[in-house]
């Protein structure tokens, strides 16, 4: 499976799931302060689980940081 996560392609040889099981792989250490767009389109965390992914889809993961 091919996903464009964050403007770098990224190749799977056994594809995620949904969008909570590719945050466990991309962001294993990050539990809050996360937005996460799935073909434009911010997915909210509580339906991550179910939110199937596909090939060439597109994501954006967002980290909130501190900092003025």
């Amino acid at each position: 499976m091919e996903l464009i996560i964050n403007h770098q392609t990224k190749f799977f040889d056994k594809a995620p799931e949904s969008l909570a099981e590719l945050m466990l792989l991309e962001a294993p250490q990050k539990n809050k302060g996360i937005a996460v767009a799935l073909n434009n389109q911010v997915v909210p965390r509580a339906q991550w689980p179910a939110t199937p992914l596909n090939d060439r889809d597109t994501i954006l993961i967002i980290s909130a940081t501190q900092g003025g």
